[in-house]
């Protein structure tokens, strides 16, 4: 092989190279190019995210409050009845004891 024909070989070789790295560089671009559509739509399905995420916190949070107010209500509601318990065995004892002294006085 002449030195002409080595020449040659080596810059048909190159240039075979240069035209499959630029083929394959125009694929690569060519299947990961985002369209302007999609970019819109990915902004738009992050901000319904974003909104969705700040009503379910606030949703949360009310659920929260009204749990407390709840809460504090059945135990207002439970120191009324033991309340109102108390006072029914004092009123029975009471009943009692006037029944008694009643049945006491009847009997002398």
């Amino acid at each position: 092989m002449s030195r002409t024909e080595f020449v040659l070989a080596t810059a048909i070789i190159l240039f075979v190279a240069f035209c499959l790295g630029w083929f394959a560089n125009w694929l690569l671009h060519r299947f990961t190019r985002v369209a302007a559509g999609d970019v819109e739509q990915l902004d738009r399905m992050s901000q319904e995210l974003h909104e969705a995420e700040e009503t379910r916190d606030q949703a949360i949070t009310y659920l929260q409050q009204r749990e407390a107010e709840l809460t504090n209500q059945l135990s207002q509601t439970e120191a009324e009845l033991r309340a109102a318990m108390d006072g029914l065995r004092d009123a029975r004892h009471e009943a009692e004891e006037m029944r008694a002294y009643i049945d006491r006085q009847k009997g002398a």
